[in-house]
Order: C-alpha cells, then structure tokens, then sequence
C-alpha cells in the first residue's frame, strides 16, 4: 500500500505541499484554473465547491481522486478548502487552514483503507506571481508539522497507540518556479534549518515496542521535472511513458538518529553524520541514484549482541544506475559501493587478534562498476515481472562491463585494479551459461605475504595453507615495483582462454 500510495499522490504533492515570484498579474482564477488543469493532465479528478467574493476565490471541499494500477480501487485526497486571495499587486496568497487533516482512502487487494494526515504550520500562504505562461511559488514558514492521525482498515479504527508519527520542520523557505506548456517544468529550491521526526510503535499480542527518532540539520534541496499534462493516469509508470523527467539532489550538514526496541529482546543504536547527499534522477531513459555519508558513528547494543559496539567510518557511499524500459539498443548501467575509512573496535580486534600481530589501520571497500547492456522488460509492467517470475521472460543481457576502481585494503594488505570487457551473448557455452566475455583486468596487490605471515604466527593458517596461497599468487602476479607487490594482467578471451601476465593459464 505504501509504494503505491507514493506513486500516486506524486503530482499532487508537487502543487500542494512543495509549491512555492516574476513580477506580471496573475488572477485567483488564473492559478485555480492551472491547479486543475495540471491535476486533471496528469490522471486525477478534481472537485471542489467554487465561491468568489470580493478578491477572495474559496475552494470548499477540495477532492482529487485516482484510479489505483490494476484495477486495485481508487485513491482520494480531501482538504476542507482553499483560499486564493488576490493581493493587489497582480499577486495572489494561496492560504490554507493553520491546522487542517488531509484523508487518503482506497482499495487495495479487497482491504479497503482510510489514513488520516494532519498538518499543522503557522499560516503562511504561497504567493503566487507571474503570468499564465509561468507562475512562480514563494513560501516561508517558521514551522510545520505533519503527524499520523486516524488509520482505518476495513471499517475497524488502527489503535492510535500500535503505531504514532510526528514530522517537525523548522524554518522552511521555497522558491519554485513553473512553466506552463505542453510539457510542464519547474524548478525549485527549498531550505529547511532542521527537520524532526519520531515514530513510535507497539506489537498488540506482546509487549514488544519500539522508537525511531531523529534530525537533520541544515537541508537544502534543488528539484528540476518536467511534468506531461496528458498521462494515461497519474500512477508512476504512465507519467514516465509520457515523458517526466525529474532530478533532484538533498543534502544536509548533519544528523542523528536513535533506534530503541523493548521487550522480549532488546535492542538499542545511536547514530550520527556530519552530514550527507542524496540524489536521484527520473526519466524514461532509466533511474539513478547517489547516496552518501560523512563521519558516520554508530553505538549499537542489544541482548543478542555480546558487548556493545562503537563503530566509525569516514564516508559511505552508494551509487546505483539503471534501465527502466524495454529497449532493443543498448543502455547504461552502474554500481559503486564505498565504504572508507572504517574502524572496528579494539574489543572485536581482540576477540581474533589479542596479541596485536595484525595491523589495526582502518578498513577500505571501493567499488565502481559502469557497463552497458539491454534490459528485455519493461520494469513498471506487472505482466512482465509476472513473466520474469514464471521463467517466460529474460531479465536482460549485459555487453560491456568497466571497473572503474576495485579498492580493498584491511589488516596491512591492499588490493586495487581496473578492467574493460565485453560480453558475446550469443555464446553461453565456452564459459558454461555465462556470456563469453573479452578483455583485459589489471590488478595489483601489496602486502599480502606480510598477511599471510602474520596470519601464520596467530595460528590461523597453516604452512601449507600459506604455500599453496603462495603458488597461487606466483602463478597469476609478477613483482611489482614496491617491497612485497605483486601486479598482475588478466586477459581473457572469447574463445575461452584465459592468460596471466602473458602465461596460458586455461
């Protein structure tokens, strides 16, 4: 209910919630009569009881209603009203009740549902300015709140107490900016100086309970979309057919957040950031997105976990790229993955090397991987993830692959290395059902006879062991420049052979 619920109220949110002046005249109709005619473009229907008085343009009773994907029901919005007040000076303050509920109510899979969303801030209006060709949102306000109120499941009210949700925003300031065509766009810039949040919830058969509560401090977001007025409906799948296109990137300066569970286990985490990005871009050519941290500290307890830990890291990371949509040419894909700088505590340390023989340096994990393939099914279709599952349809193909970086460094050891293959997969028979690939990995590793002796002397390998790891390696490296350095090329070939360093090794 929840991913669908998301997609659905994708473009209702834009106008609603993150709305946010061009200096020309714009009326209270002018605005109105854009908000339904962007609403009713993208899928909803939109109602509402009109009254003009003076200057002031009330919308009572203000419903959007969708249609759920497959048939699953509809979705409704409701607000009591809306006041479009124009200013004078060819400006118009959209203002909306101080406090007011927003309902959610629909069908899904036969389980009807109705959730209850009240928000709270200090009355601020949007003022609205520009022309009918653009219209430009600006909104500030000291304050917003947004809690879980009533959530109803076939008829029988949720316990308020099973499941709580409070979202505090601080000083909030936007600039949105929309352009008014065929194909809709808009920008937006938007701060907030601190965003709280605290959830709680409680199992009804135990006395199983727990809390998530947190911050960010400082967040700042850039969103630029454009927006097709003449989707099929207002679900994900269908505005990405008929050409949206979003980019948007958050960022904050820092953030903590504790996680708290009580009964018959226990379980307790602090964390903490100086801060962090988030990234994602939309559109019919694929989705992205890049994620990261800096200065990450963890504190986790718990009845299962021995001893309480403390863990640190310098940056984490990760970043993903993907195709979306059936496509016949070939598309881009991506992966990185970053983990740097991570401290394990000395009481783990202790626990495999109490005599201190290995090197405690921080840990380092990189990757990042960047290819090209075809993707034979379309994502958001049902019927071909339906296929997919049964075995009907191939998920895709994979022709090129690059590592960009392989980073691995722990215990005084470090392994690096780049590559760039192809991928023939009209042959899945000289590498046994996987597509015969081509092309060249150069791989370098420092340190590891020193891990491997240190490991001898901790009783946690064999000379055996060693001797053959040691075969191992001087059969794929040759010395590299530095003191304990092996370097090795790997070039493999369609045909099936593989050579290191220039040896027939397969």
């Amino acid at each position: 209910m929840t991913v669908s619920l998301a997609r659905g109220t994708g473009a209702a949110a834009v106008l609603i919630i993150s709305a946010q002046g061009a200096f020309a005249d714009v009326s209270a109709q002018d605005v109105w009569a854009d908000w339904k005619a962007y609403m009713t473009g993208t899928g909803y229907t939109v109602t509402g009881t009109e009254a003009q008085s003076g200057n002031v343009l009330t919308v009572s009773d203000f419903a959007l209603n969708m249609p759920m994907p497959e048939g699953e029901g509809t979705m409704d919005m409701t607000l009591p009203a809306l006041e479009f007040v124009e200013n004078g000076d060819g400006t118009v303050n959209v203002v909306l009740p101080e406090n007011f509920p927003m309902t959610f109510n629909g069908d899904i899979e036969g389980d009807n549902f109705l959730i209850e969303v009240l928000y709270a801030h200090d009355g601020a209006p949007l003022v609205v300015s520009g022309d009918t060709s653009e219209m430009t949102y600006d909104y500030a306000s000291s304050e917003g709140t947004i809690t879980l109120g009533k959530v109803n499941v076939d008829g029988e009210d949720i316990p308020a107490d099973l499941f709580k949700v409070s979202v505090m925003l601080k000083d909030i300031t936007s600039k949105t900016i929309m352009q008014i065509a065929d194909l809709r766009s808009y920008t937006q810039n938007q701060s907030i100086a601190k965003i709280t949040y605290d959830l709680a919830f409680k199992d009804p058969d135990s006395d199983d309970s727990g809390s998530i509560k947190g911050n960010f401090d400082n967040v700042t977001g850039a969103i630029s979309s454009i927006i097709p007025t003449d989707a099929a409906s207002a679900m994900l799948p269908d505005l990405i057919k008929a050409g949206l296109n979003v980019n948007a990137n958050l960022a904050y300066t820092g953030g903590a957040s504790t996680i708290a569970v009580t009964g018959s286990d226990s379980f307790d985490m602090q964390s903490s950031s100086a801060g962090g990005n988030f990234g994602v871009i939309l559109s019919g050519e694929g989705l992205s997105y890049d994620i990261s941290q800096n200065d990450i500290k963890l504190d986790v307890s718990g009845s299962d976990i021995p001893f309480p830990l403390a863990l640190t890291m310098a940056e984490t990371g990760f970043k993903l790229k993907m195709p979306i949509a059936k496509s016949e040419d070939e598309q881009d894909f991506g992966l990185g993955v970053t983990l740097r700088d991570f401290v394990v505590p000395d009481m783990l340390w202790g626990m495999v090397d109490p005599e201190g023989t290995l090197p405690h340096d921080p840990a380092t994990i990189v990757l990042d991987l960047a290819g090209k393939g075809k993707l034979l099914f379309d994502m958001f279709d049902p019927a071909a993830f339906e296929a997919l599952e049964d075995g009907e349809q191939e998920p895709g193909e994979v022709n090129a692959l690059s590592i960009k970086q392989l980073l691995i460094s722990a215990a005084g050891a470090k392994l690096t290395g780049t590559g760039d293959f192809t991928f023939n997969n009209a042959d899945l028979e000289t590498f046994d059902g996987m597509p015969a690939p081509d092309g060249v990995a150069n791989v370098e590793l420092e340190g590891a006879n020193g891990l491997i002796d240190n490991l001898i002397k901790m009783g946690l390998l064999s000379d055996n062991d060693a001797m053959g790891a040691r075969m191992m390696m001087g059969m794929f490296g040759v010395p590299g420049e530095g003191e304990d350095t092996l370097t090795s090329e790997i070039k493999v070939s369609e045909d099936g052979q593989i050579h290191a360093n220039g040896q027939r090794i397969k």
